[in-house]
């Protein structure tokens, strides 16, 4: 036991100095709100140290330095509200008020608000200004990219807590992404497909769990038809995606049937992780033997091994979410591809009351 605790310790991660990771280990232990996170924070000090060991340029360390801050910050903003689902909304800065996409995007909002929801826009004019009117500031953040142009925040955010001013795009888009439920987007200019591409190959490739993609805009709209068109006739149709990724996106001109299916594929599903080989999902009630040996019948292109079953206690590896615990969960060996179909899952598993 000694030897092995010895061995842990000279190839945990340090400095590579005794005294000096003793000193860490010790202003951690004084500063640190919880033990079960002294060991992330601890590294973290040394990945500082290492840096400026390494003789990195001053630019190098001013990003990882505002990289930083710009993440904890945030984390510390949304903490209070983990709880809480919240959509993304995306769309163009540019859409005037009387726009009839504005005025969708700001129906939508409301719709999603009265279900529990928040939502989290760019916080900018246009469709994010939309987003939070609908929404209303006590159920509104904003994250903020500081632009040499039409980027200042809307009135709605200017002077609330929840505004988070960002220098950097990716921390950003960590944080649209890390702290969403959902995804709407409206129409909207390269930033706008940028999010939205970059949401679905998160979940395309298994990078983020699965969730709802909307695509929103008026009833004469021709805007997400074209989208539409390009993506089946220049991706699926060369075969550059599978067809069937399409079913990752959802396609409305209506705002309360985009609440709806938000808000509905949370309907029995909660969420998802990995514990070891196997993928756990959390649902908000116990499947019956049908709908669970439904589920082994019509999923069993997507399991690598045994079957998919169910367990009422959570897994040792949950532990560090207890406030997941309360929840079944159903578990299977994933082949870890076609993640449409995993999408199909859940949506089966919320058709069943």
């Amino acid at each position: 036991m000694k030897k092995q605790k010895k061995d842990l310790e000279k190839h945990s991660y340090g400095v590579g100095d005794h005294a000096a990771d003793t000193m860490i280990k010790t202003l951690v232990k004084k500063f640190s709100a919880a033990d079960i996170n002294e060991d992330v924070v601890r590294e973290m000090i040394v990945t500082a140290i290492k840096a400026g060991r390494d003789g990195l340029d001053r630019s190098d360390m001013k990003i990882m330095n505002t990289a930083l801050k710009e993440m904890r910050y945030s984390f510390k903003t949304f903490k209070p509200f983990r709880r809480v689902r919240k959509v993304a909304i995306f769309g163009s800065a540019r859409t005037k008020s009387n726009n009839k996409d504005y005025i969708l995007a700001k129906q939508f909002a409301s719709l999603i608000v009265q279900r529990g929801w928040m939502v989290i826009t760019g916080a900018a004019s246009g469709v994010m200004q939309a987003g939070n009117e609908g929404a209303g500031t006590s159920h509104s953040f904003g994250l903020n990219i500081r632009l040499p142009f039409e980027q200042d925040a809307n009135p709605v955010m200017l002077d609330d807590s929840k505004l988070i001013n960002f220098k950097y795009f990716f921390t950003r888009k960590l944080m649209f992404m890390r702290e969403s439920d959902a995804t709407v987007l409206c129409p909207g200019g390269f930033g706008t497909h940028d999010e939205g591409f970059e949401t679905l190959t998160l979940i395309q490739t298994g990078k983020a769990d699965p969730r709802p993609i909307v695509c929103l805009d008026h009833p004469k709209s021709k805007y997400w038809a074209g989208f539409k068109t390009f993506c089946k006739e220049q991706l699926a149709r060369q075969k550059l995606i599978d067809p069937r990724d399409m079913d990752l996106i959802y396609f409305t001109h209506d705002a309360q049937d985009a609440a709806d299916y938000v808000s509905n594929f949370y309907r029995t599903y909660h969420s998802m992780r990995f514990v070891k080989d196997s993928l756990v999902i959390r649902l908000l009630r116990k499947l019956g033997r049908p709908e669970l040996a439904a589920l082994n019948r019509e999923y069993k292109d997507i399991v690598a091994k045994g079957t998919i079953r169910q367990v009422l206690e959570p897994f040792e590896e949950e532990q560090e979410t207890g406030h997941f615990h309360s929840h079944p969960r159903i578990y299977f060996h994933f082949t870890r591809n076609h993640f449409f179909r995993l999408h199909h899952l859940i949506q089966r598993i919320n058709t069943w009351k």
